[in-house]
């Protein structure tokens, strides 16, 4: 609707600008114009009888003279102009007022488009949205950060993002930023720790346990460092410490805690299972045998570190504990059929290697793999 008057307005103004030129009066001519045209011919007739123009320019002088003489003379209207100065300015008045706004209609009607429904004022209103997908925002943030680079909060914002985008040392690098800019906590160093054991296809490296240490020493019962000292013992055999420190971990928690779920897949990797909600004896021992599959479905932050391990293992198939994990975590995953495909990779990748091949089979063995 207000197209239309913006439209009208437009074509009224167009009207006016053609129309009120045509209403202006002609200026009246009085009986004196009539009597000096006849002066004038009564000069040019003495000035042919005494000789001083000639015949013909005479005749010309005539004709102009009596032409302003029958305009002077002819009757005026109520506007003061002649006649047929009246008529030709209601002419073009009235082409004037018909085809400027009939030629505007119709060359609208040919470009434009009047059938399409006007948009509500509150979605013009509303700015256009922001990316949504993972990739632009990321994409923002690092935009940011390269001009900013000493901004410790974005490199807050944009780590877990790597991390569960399986960008592992991009999410060491925004730790280690976040750290020296935001100054160390326990989460900064256990999250620091967290991204350098993904970034190490899941294994506690000296490196990573410093910061979980870190971590401990500033807030004594930070979670995410508790557990990952217990998967630091796993690793390196001692089981029951691993238990041990998982049990009291579940017997700390909260009432709700969304971690235990977390804690209690990691106890029953080495073969504890422990019910949601149930707190496990602080004295039961971790015995050996293959792993559980977990009772939840694994995160992407899981799933995309198998995926790691599987792809460095392809380039260097040389390292036993690696196989050994990737076996261990597809059991977990409760995928059998990829863990029977990775044992069968390993012994292929280790045929050379007597030691490491006997090392693997009782590995599989105790995972309850058949070779």
């Amino acid at each position: 609707m207000i197209l239309w008057l913006i439209f009208a307005a437009m074509t009224a103004a167009a009207m006016l600008a053609v129309l009120l030129p045509l209403r202006r009066r002609a200026p009246a001519r009085s009986g004196s114009d009539v009597a000096v045209y006849r002066d004038q011919l009564e000069e040019v007739d003495r000035d042919r009888a005494a000789g001083l123009v000639g015949a013909g320019e005479a005749e010309a002088a005539r004709v102009e003279i009596s032409r302003r003489l029958i305009a002077a003379a002819a009757p005026p209207d109520r506007a003061g102009a002649p006649v047929e100065t009246r008529w030709g300015r209601r002419a073009a008045a009235l082409a004037g007022a018909l085809m400027l706004p009939l030629g505007s209609a119709a060359l609208y009607l040919a470009l434009g488009s009047p059938g399409v429904p006007s948009e509500p004022l509150a979605s013009r209103s509303v700015a256009a949205p922001a990316p949504t997908s993972i990739g632009a925002m990321v994409a923002q943030v690092e935009a940011h950060l390269l001009k900013n680079p000493e901004d410790g909060r974005g490199w807050e914002v944009v780590a877990p993002i790597y991390l569960r985008t399986g960008r592992f040392d991009d999410a060491v690098k925004a730790r280690r930023n976040a750290l020296r800019l935001l100054g160390p906590t326990a989460v900064r160093e256990a999250d620091l720790g967290q991204a350098m054991v993904a970034a190490a296809d899941g294994v506690v490296t000296a490196e990573a346990r410093a910061a979980f240490e870190r971590a401990a020493a500033l807030d004594a019962g930070d979670v995410m460092a508790r557990y990952f000292f217990g998967l630091a013992a796993e690793q390196e055999g001692k089981r029951e410490e691993a238990a041990a420190i998982w049990r009291k971990l579940l017997a700390d928690a909260p009432p709700g805690a969304r971690w235990t779920a977390t804690v209690r897949a990691a106890l029953a990797q080495i073969g504890e299972a422990v019910a949601p909600g149930a707190v496990p004896p602080p004295q039961a021992a971790a015995p050996a045998g293959p792993p559980k599959p977990l009772a939840e479905p694994p995160g992407e932050m899981i799933l995309a570190m198998v995926a790691r391990l599987a792809e460095r293992l392809k380039a260097d198939g040389s390292d036993l504990d690696g196989w050994v994990r990737l076996v261990r975590s597809y059991l977990v995953l409760g995928d059998q059929a990829k863990a029977q495909a990775a044992l069968e990779d390993g012994r292929r990748a280790l045929a050379s290697d007597p030691d490491k091949l006997r090392r693997l089979d009782e590995a599989a063995s105790e995972l309850g793999v058949k070779s």
